[in-house]
């Protein structure tokens, strides 16, 4: 069940939000009625979830013995319900029923860092006319930057650079060094691949979508070609202020070790190098999907599942794991790839 606005401006801190992030925030809530005696956590759960009581009444019930009633109507139902990770105390509803407001704690502090953002007067990426800010929502809605931390967030956003773009203009070109990481402001792109029967074009990129990210993290040249088909704005990341900001949180790295496990237990495990690469030496079991590929071939992919993936030194599946990430995929990749995996057996044999 959705929310207004006005409604979700009733918690704090959510009450000092500029009405277009408010708005925004309104769009991605949840509300939902439960029933008495429903647990909503446990005492040292871990979450991503941030819990507003909008009617009704919990108890929360702390490992030493201790209790507090928390009422919707009170001053202290205004706050989130035990935001603290892991959580302090076990939350039980105790009315007759009792209607939640659920978020992203993620998503949320994205936003409210957004909104901090957008009140300085320096800050010159705000722009007031409607919905001209849609492309920043849409951008911090990504999966690939749903574990970096606020502050990375607030680097990234001050570190952009904006350039007008116009329809036929080469953005990237495939084959060429890379320099930037881009996201549109406004305007829409097409992006372009060399394929056996000739140039392609493989996707279209419209605003709030990223590009450019592969050949950064990989450290390589341009895999696809990036034309602007309509004219517009780009913010974009130096190579520099990329490996700084992005690169080193938004990849989930894995041990050997917690990866034998994870495979184990059901992860599939994608070798994103070369065929040659993996005829020659390969974990055994792997999938062989090259990085330049990963685009064309994640449709045969499972999102239920988890997935691992490797190359030899870890930089080509960075940007595999980067790739997946944004598309909503849970993705780890193999730290220090398939040599350091080599060298750890050896230390241990």
């Amino acid at each position: 069940m959705s929310i207004e606005a006005a409604e979700l401006a009733k918690f704090y801190p959510l009450d000092k939000l500029l009405p277009e992030n408010l708005e925004q925030l309104a769009r991605e809530a949840e509300s939902v009625d439960v029933a008495k005696g429903a647990v909503l956590f446990k005492a040292g759960d871990t979450d991503e979830q941030t819990i507003f009581v909008r009617a009704g009444r919990v108890r929360g019930d702390y490992p030493d013995g201790k209790q507090k009633d928390i009422d919707a109507s009170t001053l202290q139902g205004r706050y989130a319900l035990g935001d603290l990770q892991p959580r302090r105390f076990t939350a039980t509803v105790t009315s007759r029923s009792a209607t939640l407001v659920k978020l992203d704690r993620r998503y949320m502090e994205k936003v409210q860092t957004w909104d901090q953002l957008a009140r300085n007067e320096n800050f010159r990426h705000v722009d007031p006319s409607p919905d001209a800010n849609r492309w920043v929502f849409r951008l911090l809605q990504s999966r690939a930057l749903h574990k970096l931390p606020t502050g990375n967030i607030e680097r990234m956003f001050k570190r952009f650079e904006e350039i007008a773009v116009k329809a036929g203009d080469v953005i990237i070109r495939e084959g060429e060094e890379a320099d930037y990481y881009y996201a549109i402001k406004d305007g829409a792109a097409s992006v372009s691949k060399s394929l056996e029967t000739g140039s392609a074009i493989v996707a279209y990129l419209v605003r709030g979508d990223t590009f450019g990210e592969d050949a950064l993290l990989a450290n390589t040249v341009r895999n696809a070609t990036v034309t602007m088909i309509k004219d517009g704005k780009l913010m974009r990341l130096a190579k520099k202020s990329f490996d700084e900001v992005l690169k080193p949180p938004v990849v989930e790295w894995l041990t050997p070790g917690m990866a034998s496990i994870m495979a184990r237990q059901g992860a599939v495990v994608l070798d994103v190098r070369m065929p040659d690469e993996h005829a020659e030496r390969a974990i055994k079991g792997a999938i062989n999907t090259p990085l330049y590929t990963l685009r064309e071939s994640m449709t045969d992919f499972d999102k239920s599942k988890k997935y691992i993936v490797y190359c030899n030194t870890g930089e080509r599946s960075a940007a595999a794991a980067f790739i997946l990430s944004k598309l909503g995929f849970q993705v780890f990749a193999l730290h220090g790839g398939l040599s350091g995996m080599i060298r750890q057996m050896e230390k241990q044999a």
